[in-house]
């Protein structure tokens, strides 16, 4: 069965791993992994959850699924592998940095450097098929990382979630803003950018929040 590896989201997640649903979702993906092209690899999956641990997460940037072109998906939201092109959703996020720290746009869009960090990126749908986004958007993924949002709020302090567009910004109902800064604003896509991406000053927002709470800021 597809299960997260890194030992503590096993721990948090464990429960969720005996309901019904997480096995028929699971049962449903493998069964779509069977019979067509899928996006990331297999093995992919829950990339977000490995390269950024549970008791390390300090920003969650939520996506909405993968990239359904060849060679891009790896299993975080936004990132593609190396070697790949730059989707344009990307190129607008890199350009934002530079806008707001003076970082340089890089020409790499593998974003691993980032979830290393403690940046989970991650998507609230898990897999898709090839060419063909929103596919999987009823198999179940939903409720899972609904309920790894809810974990990451209930049992962590201060960390920032950034939520670009309609569909992440529903998530807010979520998270205790109580307790994390919630930070939202038009998705960096080329058909939204112009009303509202551009210029929200994320990047600085979340070091500055890390700093004040005692985190090392995010070197995007």
């Amino acid at each position: 069965m597809l299960s997260i590896n890194e030992t503590s989201w096993q721990v948090v997640m464990d429960q969720v791993y005996q309901e019904a649903y997480y096995k028929s979702l699971i049962q449903k993906v493998l069964v779509n992994y069977r019979l067509g092209e899928v996006y990331p690899n297999k093995f992919d999956v829950f990339n977000a959850f490995e390269l950024c641990p549970f008791h390390r997460t300090k920003v969650i940037i939520l996506g909405q699924d993968p990239y359904h072109g060849l060679n891009q998906a790896h299993g975080l939201s936004f990132s593609v592998k190396k070697g790949m092109m730059i989707p344009p959703s990307l190129l607008n996020i890199f350009k934002e940095i530079k806008r707001d720290l003076g970082k340089e746009i890089p020409r790499d869009g593998n974003l691993v450097h980032w979830a290393e960090q403690g940046v989970l990126l991650l998507n609230a749908i898990l897999t898709v098929g090839a060419s063909k986004p929103g596919s999987h958007k009823h198999l179940g993924w939903e409720r899972f990382t609904d309920q790894v949002i809810r974990q990451l709020s209930n049992n962590k302090q201060n960390l920032v979630f950034i939520l670009w567009g309609a569909f992440a910004g529903r998530k807010k109902e979520l998270i205790d803003d109580d307790k994390h800064l919630i930070l939202t604003s038009a998705h960096p896509s080329p058909l939204s950018c112009y009303r509202g991406f551009q210029g929200n000053g994320h990047f600085g927002k979340t070091n500055s929040f890390l700093i004040e709470n005692g985190y090392q800021p995010i070197v995007w």
